[in-house]
């Protein structure tokens, strides 16, 4: 009974031993390109070109004729302006 605990306990360690563990990979990180400073300003451009001119218009149609207004009854009224502020 001593050599199958033996036996059993050398068979155990040498099929754990022969376990293959997998590798840890480690993929380094992309780098960002980080944005540096700005430029200097380019040039002013050039002034552009004058557009054209538009046709003129035409005349419009000529509006009605007012009625008449009422005839008044003669009575007059005065609007005295306000006295000054002091």
């Amino acid at each position: 009974m001593n050599r199958s605990i033996l036996i059993s306990a050398l068979l155990a360690t040498l099929s754990l031993a022969a376990c293959d563990k997998p590798t840890i990979v480690t993929v380094p990180a992309t780098p960002v390109a980080v944005p540096g400073p700005a430029g200097p300003q380019g040039e002013t451009g050039s002034q552009g070109s004058t557009g054209y001119q538009g046709a003129t218009g035409e005349q419009g149609a000529t509006g009605y004729q007012g009625k008449t207004g009422a005839t008044g009854d003669s009575t007059t009224v005065i609007v005295v302006p306000a006295e000054p502020a002091n």
